[in-house]
């Protein structure tokens, strides 16, 4: 468990070659103020800046929320009208794509409400691993605002248009089983399971070759915009055969050995 051990409103810590970021208001199941939207961002910069990691892990303090939206207790002084809602909600894009745009592998380790700008952030990842008290969903249509062109963009990087417009129309919160079977999750752990799984899932992650996974990330961002692709990109998708890794990974498997991989 994460439970709050500074006032910080980000924690990020490193423990080898894995990045850890934490929602740190848990009074508030990690409700997220601007300042910890803006500080997401920036830690997420730093790290994806860290050619040294292999893998970064995003999660709430406690156990009982990953992160249950934005501090709404914070609008009527920053977020009042339309003006200061569009300056609000450019920290939030920025912090989203800080996430999507992370070169290494992201993984949302989620426990107990993800919902709102909760689960925008979660959506952001690239994996999304939650114990049996997971709740989704992004229940807006309580506060009578819409779900801005960033955010809608990143939750559809997870789920689909029906699941979208059912969660926003109904105000539905999906529990971990749902939303596994609706395609949210990557898999559901029992709680006794969970610290477990996610070491586990980041040690198989951190054990493959870097380069292979940072090529993942750039070539399905790309692969989503409609545009052909050009003779330079095509040619990029084999350009890593001329790396280290790449002999590195080819010998040891000839040899019968583990590779180790140094990221060049």
């Amino acid at each position: 468990m994460m439970d709050k051990i500074s006032n910080e409103p980000v924690i990020q810590s490193i423990d080898g070659v894995i990045g850890t970021i934490v929602l740190n208001n848990p009074a508030k199941l990690n409700a997220m103020s601007l300042a910890m939207w803006a500080e997401l961002g920036r830690a997420m910069v730093k790290f994806s800046d860290n050619a040294d990691l292999r893998c970064v892990v995003v999660r709430g303090a406690g156990d009982r929320a990953f992160s249950a939206g934005a501090d709404i207790a914070e609008f009527p002084e920053i977020r009042n009208d339309a003006a200061q809602a569009r300056e609000y909600g450019k920290v939030v894009a920025d912090s989203l794509e800080a996430i999507r745009g992370c070169i290494h592998p992201t993984i949302a380790a989620i426990q107990g409400a993800c919902t709102g700008g909760g689960l925008e952030v979660a959506c952001g990842c690239d994996m999304r691993i939650s114990n049996t008290s997971g709740r989704f969903g992004v229940p807006i249509n309580r506060l009578g605002h819409s779900f801005a062109y960033a955010e809608m963009a990143t939750v559809l990087t997870a789920i689909d248009r029906t699941l979208v417009l059912e969660i926003i129309y109904e105000g539905r919160i999906l529990d971990s089983d749902e939303a596994l079977r609706r395609g949210l999750l990557n898999r559901v752990v029992a709680d006794l399971d969970f610290e477990d799984e996610i070491q586990a899932t980041t040690a198989r992650i951190a054990r493959g070759a870097p380069l292979t996974h940072r090529a993942t990330k750039k070539f399905l961002a790309r692969l989503a915009k409609p545009e052909p692709l050009t003779q330079a990109e095509i040619d990029e998708g084999y350009a890593l055969c001329d790396s280290d890794d790449y002999a590195e990974g080819v010998r040891a498997f000839l040899a019968k050995e583990k590779p180790t991989f140094e990221g060049k």
